[in-house]
């Protein structure tokens, strides 16, 4: 008998944010930029940060807290239009186990002054070393903190 098991899951989250379409683009497309908001923010352990923004250009970042355990996302970009919309395919690893795949899609949109991001993220999450919720925080948090530097650039 397998102990193996499979979670699916979609979960959609939108923002607004005062910055434009192409500042929240950068944000997420320049190397430096993202570096800043999405592999150094937590004050963690940055371990490994590629970055190749571009269609079929990848994007690896590895890191944790001190004595925790080490996340890996490893991305490939398979759709990017600029200033609407990033689709890309990544698998997120905890010490080194798949715990799942993903495919996510942010779109952009001028809102006022501003843009409106919707994220979308549809999810397989493995053998239970993961969970929708977590997943959905976790990255409700990090948006939060792309709209934080989105306005500072």
């Amino acid at each position: 008998m397998s102990d193996r098991s499979i979670e699916h899951a979609t979960f959609t989250i939108e923002r607004i944010y005062p910055a434009t379409p192409s500042k929240i683009f950068h944000a997420l497309s320049d190397k430096a930029a993202k570096r800043r908001w999405f592999a150094d923010a937590d004050g963690g352990n940055a371990g490994t940060y590629e970055f190749d923004f571009r269609i079929g250009g990848r994007e690896v970042f590895s890191g944790g807290q001190p004595g925790g355990p080490v996340y890996t996302f490893d991305a490939v970009y398979r759709d990017i239009v600029p200033e609407e919309r990033i689709v890309y395919a990544y698998d997120m690893f905890m010490d080194g186990k798949r715990i799942s795949v993903s495919l996510a899609t942010i779109e952009l949109a001028p809102h006022g002054e501003g843009t409106r991001l919707v994220f979308t993220e549809q999810a397989s999450f493995l053998d239970g070393l993961d969970k929708p919720e977590y997943r959905e925080e976790g990255t409700a948090d990090l948006l939060d903190l792309l709209g934080k530097a989105a306005g500072n650039l």
